[in-house]
């Protein structure tokens, strides 16, 4: 494997943790943005749900632009952009500078997400074997970097701004002294091309391809969502935890989904797709049956970690698919699918905190539990299509590395 292959999946990887950091410090550390800015518990879905809005916005953006430039210069630039809204919504003081602030992160984020995935799926395609989840394993390893901090935060009492700007002023500098050794692959747009197909689809056919992929994206998404924004909360005022200790159970979750990522390309290889995910939505859906049902924090705990265990594989995998789906359309194949990332944040978060309030917090955590288990009934659209990353499959390594973003 020539070194600019490797040059480019080591900044990559860099990428997905930076942003992984970058995310946890944001929702970990919720209730003290409430705080800070006298957001109530009725007010706090609108501003959350603001976020997956404007990112879907900022995804769609991004398929536009990636047919005139490529999908590294978009995430060189939407990095630390990201990293400086985050950093914004510590600084302000009034509800104007906190929307502001997160509406230049959710439009940021979706750039972000999208670009940061489409290099990943064609350095996949390029290396010929399963490498997806690695790249969502540095996403983690940054969230349990950035929740670690948060819980540093949230110990010592230190107010957002400084526990926020040392991790700007360190990670800025390197991700995009790290950009310039991105590696693009060529795609089409999804219309002229539909990758499996000879591109004389039309667009009906091609959504009714990525429809069941969209929906796996969305239930996944709904059920990071539920840990993400509601775990501190759930562990804090039902299970009876601290403030310190409500931070945990995402640095948890972000632990098991490191471990599962790091082992889970090679369960792809051994397993296929189509068992990985599986697996992973029956953990997932007992995990969120646990947290229902804990007695105290620890159980709560328990439920959160088999969540990471099994949650960790789906999204990764969704995105991979859709690359062998559309190998030649990849980029526009992932920029769609990145849109229902933020649906399933759209709809999760808003939808536990209203069936929380009207019902119970713990009959709440039931219905992603249902979700994730509808995801059985779309696991064979992972399938592998030409490109086979399963059942000793793998094709031969290849040193085309498509279109170097070197000098951009």
């Amino acid at each position: 494997m020539t070194d600019v292959l490797r040059r480019g999946r080591a900044s990559l990887a860099f990428s997905f943790f930076a942003q992984g950091v970058a995310f946890a410090l944001l929702v970990t550390r919720i209730p003290a943005i409430q705080d800070r800015y006298g957001v109530s518990d009725a007010l706090l879905p609108a501003f959350l749900a603001a976020v997956p809005v404007l990112a879907g916005v900022g995804s769609v953006t991004t398929e536009k632009l990636v047919r005139r430039i490529p999908p590294s210069r978009v995430l060189r630039w939407a990095q630390p952009v990201v990293l400086l809204a985050l950093l914004g919504v510590s600084a302000g003081e009034h509800f104007v500078e906190l929307g502001i602030a997160l509406a230049a992160f959710g439009l940021s984020v979706g750039a972000l997400d999208a670009s940061m995935n489409m290099l990943g799926v064609s350095l996949q395609r390029t290396y010929g074997r399963s490498i997806m989840l690695s790249f969502h394993a540095a996403y983690s390893l940054g969230g349990i970097v950035g929740a670690s901090l948060a819980w540093v935060g949230a110990h010592w009492d230190l107010a957002l701004f400084v526990s926020y700007l040392p991790v700007v002023v360190v990670l800025l500098p390197v991700a995009f002294v790290g950009s310039r050794w991105y590696v693009d692959g060529g795609s089409a747009p999804v219309e002229a091309k539909d990758g499996a197909q000879d591109g004389a689809e039309s667009g009906p056919v091609v959504f009714k391809l990525l429809l069941p992929l969209c929906l796996v994206m969305t239930f996944a998404y709904i059920g990071d969502s539920t840990v993400s924004n509601w775990s501190a909360k759930y562990l804090q005022d039902v299970l009876g935890s601290s403030e310190q200790l409500a931070t945990v159970p995402y640095n948890v979750y972000m632990i098991t989904t490191l471990l599962g990522r790091t082992i889970g390309d090679l369960g792809v290889r051994r397993f296929g797709a189509v068992a990985v995910v599986r697996g992973g939505a029956l953990v997932a859906a007992l995990g969120f049956a646990v947290v229902a049902g804990a007695s105290g924090p620890w159980i709560g705990m328990l439920g959160f970690t088999l969540l990471g265990v099994g949650l960790c594989v789906l999204v990764p995998q969704t995105f991979a698919a859709a690359g062998r789906l559309f190998p030649g359309a990849s980029d526009t194949a992932v920029a769609r699918l990145n849109v229902f990332n933020y649906v399933g944040f759209l709809i999760g978060s808003p939808l536990v905190g209203a069936l929380g309030d009207a019902w119970t917090y713990r009959g709440a955590m039931l219905v992603p539990m249902v979700l994730v288990l509808l995801t059985l009934v779309y696991a064979r659209s992972f399938a592998a299509q030409p490109d086979r990353y399963g059942g000793g499959h793998e094709r031969p390594r290849t040193a085309d590395v498509g279109r170097g973003s070197n000098g951009l």
